[in-house]
């Protein structure tokens, strides 16, 4: 059932995971093709937002904090998971796998790649600290509107 917490939750982290994207590309090696990028990412955060973030409103300003970071985090790891099965899907196109195995635990040391360039301080803060204001937001939304 659509409510305004889930869609002010759907709206906090998309711009969420839109701004994260940006932050990150930073740190991507210089000619990286980026194509559709941060809209994927901000399309991600939008669903992660609304059936995550979306349910978990109107229980307290400190229980959003927590919710939040939670969305937050199931946000950039939704993101590295499609973001690694596309990498991977296209390494294994121009058969740079040995074997179906080896491609799937290729999805995993991609993740495992790129969330090691996640640890910087930009990114954690745009992740966290985003992550919080996001599930504050969400809170009042939650109480407010429904």
């Amino acid at each position: 059932m659509p409510t305004a917490s889930k869609l002010v939750a759907a709206v906090a982290y998309a711009l969420l995971g839109f701004l994260a994207a940006l932050t990150f590309v930073k740190y991507l090696p210089d000619g990286t093709p980026l194509g559709y990028f941060r809209e994927i990412t901000a399309a991600i955060g939008f669903i992660v937002g609304w059936l995550v973030m979306g349910k978990l409103t109107r229980k307290g300003y400190r229980e959003a904090i927590n919710s939040g970071l939670v969305t937050a985090l199931l946000l950039v790891f939704w993101a590295l998971l499609a973001f690694s099965l596309y990498f991977m899907v296209r390494k294994s196109m121009r058969m740079m796998y040995d074997g179906p195995m080896e491609a799937v635990l290729g999805v995993f040391q991609l993740m495992f790649d790129y969330g090691k360039m996640l640890l910087v301080p930009d990114m954690l803060g745009v992740i966290l600290v985003g992550g919080i204001v996001a599930g504050l937001v969400c809170e009042w939304a939650g109480k407010r509107w429904s």
